[in-house]
């Protein structure tokens, strides 16, 4: 099925908008949430400077996706980067329960 044009560019652009709200939202919170634990702070502080930190992510995000060449990259940038860190997320505290 071919599309039209003017529906790709559409169906483009609302991916896009689906990975910056959603994907960067995923991002951000996984960001705010390795760094809640990872910081080297009071709980309180790194709570909060973690939940500020995030905001930045989030802002980068959006960024990333409208600058990329294609939807599947700026999937991609928002994707990657969130495993990661949600493998990370995962890993980190059976890492310090060992110790």
């Amino acid at each position: 099925m071919i599309l039209n044009p003017a529906l790709r560019y559409r169906l483009a652009v609302a991916s896009r908008a689906v990975a910056a709200i959603g994907g960067g939202y995923a991002l951000s919170a996984m960001a705010a949430a390795l760094l809640a634990i990872l910081l080297p702070m009071a709980p309180a502080e790194a709570v909060i400077t973690a939940t500020l930190l995030s905001f930045i992510v989030f802002c980068c995000a959006v960024l990333w996706v409208f600058a990329a060449r294609t939807a599947w990259r700026a999937w991609a940038g928002i994707v990657l980067p969130g495993a990661v860190l949600g493998l990370i997320l995962v890993v980190t505290p059976m890492l310090r329960s060992m110790a």
